[in-house]
Order: C-alpha cells, then sequence, then structure tokens
C-alpha cells in the first residue's frame, strides 16, 4: 500500500538579524495542544508536490509563495507519512491569516521558537532551511 504523501512550504522572511518561518497551528478543539506544522497538504490527483505545496499554502494563510527549493522530505515516525517540504523568501508584504477552517493559526516564529512548536517530524526542514541560508541560498 503506498504510503500518504504531503507537501509544504517554510517560508521565511528576516527580521533585523533574525529569521522568521511561517507556520501553522491546526484547528479544533481537539487539536488545542498539538503541534504547529507547515501549511501543508495532500496532493490532488496529478498535481506536482510543489504545486500542492503552493496551493495548500495559498489555501491555508492566505500567502502566495515565490520561488521555491526543495527541502527534502521527512517520514512521520508514527504513521509513516511522508511530508515533502519546499523553502522560500516569503513575499515583502505578506499577511499571514487564518484562510482555511483547517487552521487556527498562521504566524511568522523565530526560528527557534518554530523548531520547538513544530511536529517533532518536521523541526528538520527548519535546519535543513538555515543550511541553504547559509550555504548562499536564498
Amino acid at each position: 500500500m503506498p504510503r500518504k504523501q504531503s507537501a509544504g512550504t517554510l517560508l521565511y522572511r528576516t527580521n533585523g538579524s533574525d529569521i522568521e518561518v511561517l507556520v501553522v497551528h491546526p484547528s479544533g478543539n481537539y487539536n488545542r495542544r498539538a503541534p504547529w506544522s507547515l501549511p501543508k497538504g495532500l496532493p490532488d490527483e496529478g498535481e506536482e508536490l510543489e504545486a500542492a505545496a503552493r496551493r495548500e499554502t495559498l489555501e491555508e494563510t492566505g500567502v502566495v509563495a515565490g520561488e521555491l527549493v526543495a527541502l527534502g522530505h521527512v517520514d512521520y515516525q508514527k504513521s509513516h507519512k511522508r511530508i515533502f517540504g519546499f523553502a522560500g523568501r516569503a513575499p515583502a508584504d505578506a499577511s499571514p491569516r487564518c484562510a482555511s477552517w483547517e487552521v487556527d493559526r498562521a504566524e511568522f516564529l523565530a526560528v527557534d521558537d518554530a523548531r520547538q512548536k513544530l511536529h517533532p517530524d518536521q523541526a528538520v526542514f527548519v535546519d535543513r532551511l538555515l543550511e541553504h541560508l547559509a550555504a548562499g541560498g536564498d
């Protein structure tokens, strides 16, 4: 049986010398203590992973992703779901909002805060983004 796949973005911006990333929190009373996530979701039939990541980011946060680079994937340890991550600079005028019933918060968080709040299996995407930026990526 093929594993479920999901795709999302880790959009970032600089705030002085700090880097902040756009993350979301799932809505619903049952998710009150749930970890945060990249804006992400399942690809539609025949949809490319990057296109799915862009669509889901727009649907969940109202932010349009620009140029993206692949950050690889992670496999959830419990469910074995595979998450593909893409990163890019957030538009200068990005003003995230809860654009979907699926999320109750959409915010830019400092990378250290994001790493602590993200689903443990997704936190590696923050490290991969920082490695990409340190290597001269934008």
